[in-house]
């Protein structure tokens, strides 16, 4: 692949418009601009939670998912921004799935509700699971006025379960702990 990038700024968006991958324009406020925007969002909240990983977790295995998740995210985004285009499948939702239950089935049953917190890691991917439930509501506000991919919706709502389940798994990493809510605290 060439150079897809020789300028970076080409003045075009100055009225408020940007370009889509099929050549349009629209405004940078629509509701598609808003969803591929949020999991840009989401994309860049994913790099701080690798960034912020701790070495006490199995490092390697946890930032290679999470990188394949960049990947997926950046296609995801790259569907949203090409009306008509398809780049985001099962496969990818079901690769989600066995992550998922591959890292939940070390953790306790949850019995509280926790707070996000536990230490710098935990916390950044309870950011990146409230960014993809953003997403997945953006998404969503798009699909009612345009035809949506049905497996964007299934691939962000498992997205944001995993990074439930992450958060969880990295509070315990470095002996931090869950911080649970304390429903009978005093107020």
């Amino acid at each position: 692949m060439g150079h897809r990038l020789s300028k970076i700024y080409t003045r075009t968006g100055d009225d408020g418009t940007t370009g889509l991958g099929d050549g349009s324009r629209t405004q940078k406020d629509s509701l598609r601009v808003e969803a591929y925007g949020t999991v840009d969002e989401l994309n860049s909240a994913i790099g701080v939670v690798i960034a912020a990983l701790p070495d006490a977790t199995d490092d390697d295995s946890l930032a290679s998912m999470l990188l394949d998740i960049q990947h997926d995210l950046f296609d995801l985004g790259g569907e949203l921004c090409m009306p008509d285009t398809t780049l985001i499948g099962d496969r990818h939702t079901e690769r989600l799935e066995q992550e998922l239950d591959r890292i939940n089935a070390e953790l306790p049953p949850l019995k509280d509700f926790i707070l996000p917190g536990g230490n710098l890691a935990a916390a950044q991917a309870h950011l990146a699971r409230t960014i993809c439930r953003r997403s997945e509501r953006r998404v969503i506000a798009l699909a009612r006025h345009e035809a949506v991919n049905d497996t964007l919706l299934r691939y962000l709502n498992r997205l944001s379960d995993l990074l439930f389940v992450l958060a969880r798994t990295l509070a315990r990493a470095t002996g931090t702990g869950e911080i649970l809510w304390d429903h009978d605290r005093d107020r």
